[in-house]
């Protein structure tokens, strides 16, 4: 290898080195932000039904066999239930993927919900809800929210607060969080990929894959039936 070229092979890595330290600090430092800046807005539950909330927002995160609710998902819609049957708020919104005809996240949150009593006018689907960034953007931009709870577990509760703050929504959560879960050290390093992913696309306002007509969040929940 020639001089030159071993000149150039060294700025090539000197420069890659550089990169990934401005992207590890960059990211350390959109984790703190959104950390730092939503971690009071965690709350009880009896504070949560102190907020005057139009709805609570329960975020999809899974289902087997096409028809039962992940132990994530269940915990975070046994949570959300009883938000509601302490009055939290008069609608629950489920928010998830429903992009294909075998894979239904929302109808199957819907169906637990109704089989534990919630009446079907009071729950709203989000159909489009693929993303915690684009649950966020719809609840406010399709269904009008401008109060809510939010239901997920912890570790992902900051980041959907601080899409939820963004996009101008007075929000709190619960987290639902009763047991301990498979996976916990994978699922933490992608959720801090996502805080600095959604860190920049709320800075850009990217729109979401779906919009539609709005949907009145105080009216009929039956109108998101499919």
């Amino acid at each position: 290898m020639n001089k030159k070229l071993k000149s150039s092979v060294k700025r090539m890595i000197k420069f890659l080195l550089v990169l990934i330290l401005f992207l590890a600090c960059a990211g350390i430092l959109t984790n703190l932000i959104v950390v730092l800046s939503e971690r009071k807005k965690i709350v009880s539950e009896e504070a949560a039904a102190e907020r005057n909330a139009q709805c609570i927002l329960i975020l999809g995160a899974g289902v087997w066999n096409g028809n039962t609710p992940s132990p994530m998902l269940a915990d975070r819609l046994d949570e959300g239930l009883r938000l509601y049957e302490l009055g939290a708020a008069p609608k629950i919104l489920v928010s998830g993927d429903h992009g294909q005809e075998n894979y239904d996240e929302v109808n199957v949150m819907r169906k637990y919900l109704m089989d534990r009593g919630v009446p079907e006018e009071d729950i709203f689907m989000d159909h489009a809800g693929f993303s915690t960034y684009e649950s966020m953007y719809r609840a406010k931009a399709v269904f009008g929210v401008e109060r809510m709870i939010v239901v997920t577990q912890r570790y992902h509760m900051y980041r959907a607060l601080y899409i939820a703050d963004q996009k101008g929504i007075e929000v709190c959560g619960v987290p639902a969080d009763p047991r301990k879960y498979r996976g916990a050290l994978i699922r933490n390093l992608r959720e801090m990929a996502g805080r600095s992913k959604d860190t920049l696309t709320c800075i850009f306002n990217v729109k979401p894959t779906y919009l539609g007509e709005t949907i009145d969040i105080t009216g009929d929940g039956r109108v998101t039936c499919d």
